[in-house]
């Protein structure tokens, strides 16, 4: 790979990183809103079975900001130790 490309594959997983990043931090807000949706489309429902719906929608954006958190910090790690550590001729 040139190294046009492999700075490509850096900006790339700094970007999935920092939407995974995004997804953890606001998992509260997305989840409370996304359960507030659901309320509204069910009409209603028991207090428990909200904090249920609520809980499991935090907990998705949990899950999925930390693979993606994940998976971008693998791609950046890989690739910049990828970028640093072949020689010229590879790169070519």
């Amino acid at each position: 790979m040139t190294r046009e490309k492999l700075r490509g594959v850096i900006y790339l997983g700094t970007f999935i990183g920092i939407i995974g990043l995004i997804a953890l931090f606001s998992s509260v807000y997305f989840g409370s809103s996304l359960a507030s949706t659901w309320l509204s489309n069910q009409g209603s429902a028991d207090t428990s079975t909200y904090l249920v719906i609520l809980e499991s929608y935090i907990n998705i954006f949990l899950v999925v900001g930390g693979i993606l958190m994940g998976f971008g910090l693998f791609l950046v790690v890989f690739t910049y130790f990828k970028l640093h550590n072949c020689n010229k001729e590879d790169l070519s």
